[in-house]
């Protein structure tokens, strides 16, 4: 029965589940890769960090984007670690007495989210427009154009997905 259940389980099914992923949902199975003149960039179901201030910054992660540590930092709202966090990141985005969108305070449960809110996109803006000599329309023309709204209409909220973005803003910049 081992042997039968090895076979079964550890051989068939796996290679079955395999040949309909590839058969039917080839781009998922193979990471949804996103590829730029032919070169790998990223996957479009996985954040990565970006830094300077010619990038739209993606939400921070716990991992670093690490994706064999996904997961969330599990402290609590009251834990001075994340409190002190929050605060480091409140004074790194610079908005002072306004208010800031929680996706650009606060790590996401994976740790490993493509997308931020248009609202932390349109927080961003100002600082990528100087840093790239653009204007700022043409700026925020970018993240609107790149505004997914919710699935079928209802489900999730409004995203902006961060490589997208920042790969058409790259291409903005050279022409």
């Amino acid at each position: 029965m081992l042997l039968v259940m090895t076979v079964l389980v550890g051989v068939l099914y796996p290679a079955v589940v395999w040949a309909v992923g590839q058969a039917a949902f080839r781009d998922q199975a193979s990471g949804s890769l996103v590829r730029r003149d032919g070169v790998v960039v990223g996957s479009s179901l996985l954040g990565q960090q970006w830094t300077g201030p010619q990038w739209f910054h993606s939400r921070p992660s716990v991992s670093e984007y690490a994706g064999d540590t996904s997961g969330g930092s599990n402290l609590t709202a009251k834990d001075p670690r994340l409190l002190r966090e929050v605060a480091q990141r409140w004074a790194a985005l610079g908005a002072g007495g306004a208010s800031a969108p929680a996706d650009a305070l606060t790590t996401s449960a994976s740790g490993l989210d493509p997308h931020i809110s248009p609202e932390y996109a349109a927080a961003q803006v100002s600082r990528v427009a100087r840093a790239r000599g653009l204007r700022t329309e043409q700026v925020r023309r970018l993240v609107t154009d790149h505004t997914r709204g919710r699935t079928l209409g209802y489900l999730g909220m409004p995203r902006v997905d961060v490589l997208e973005l920042n790969l058409a803003l790259d291409a903005a910049a050279r022409r």
